[in-house]
């Protein structure tokens, strides 16, 4: 059963999601769990204290899944392949606390940005760390592995935008051709048929 404080979160992250934290009052949230306002900030002393609280769940979340995978054994491309799947698999199952801190958290206060800010940033680094180990051993093609690593979750965040439970394709299906549209790209003989593609198209 869940406590009063982790339903307190679950309404503000779907209205947060929905309509976005700044359209969203703690009446509303209030409203949506049937309480009285007094009620609700017994539980909790602000709208942007349910917003940190969501981020930082959400935060938490997406580290336990990557870092050990990142940190671990094993070649680089099939590591990728792993936290691209563990990735997928944490916006998925909360999509709406995943939308929330992959898109509201700018409307923290600036002390709170700047924690979620070096939150994001470490994380970005376990993609580009594993790229640039990729790149290292000959298993990926050479490229800038910061620039890889920010296109690969670009896209992989935008699921939280359109990703639906009830949709064709599951989150290990999406998870699949993620890491096969990704590692694909990456693939060394791809940078000459690239070349060979461009200057065919100059002429």
């Amino acid at each position: 059963m869940s406590t009063r404080r982790e339903q307190i979160e679950d309404v503000a992250s779907a209205l947060f999601s929905h309509r976005g934290y700044r359209a969203t009052s703690m009446r509303d949230i209030a409203r949506e769990l049937d309480i009285r306002g007094a009620s609700l900030y017994a539980h909790i002393p602000s709208k942007e204290a349910v917003l940190a609280s969501i981020v930082e769940r959400a935060a938490e979340r997406f580290h336990q899944a990557i870092q050990p995978i990142a940190a671990g054994p094993g070649p680089a491309a099939e590591r990728l392949r792993r936290m691209i799947a563990a990735h997928v698999e944490v916006v998925t199952s909360g999509r709406e606390r995943a939308q929330v801190f992959l898109f509201e958290w700018v409307a923290l206060s600036q002390e709170r940005r700047e924690q979620v800010a070096r939150s994001r940033d470490a994380y970005e680094d376990h993609f580009t760390r594993v790229i640039a180990e990729g790149i290292a051993a000959g298993e990926l093609a050479p490229a800038d592995a910061r620039m890889a690593a920010v296109f690969l979750l670009s896209a992989m965040n935008a699921l939280a935008h359109w990703y639906r439970p009830d949709g064709p394709l599951s989150p290990d299906a999406i998870a699949r051709q993620y890491a096969d549209l990704f590692l694909c790209g990456l693939d060394r003989g791809q940078p000459q048929r690239a070349a060979s593609a461009t200057a065919g198209g100059s002429r």
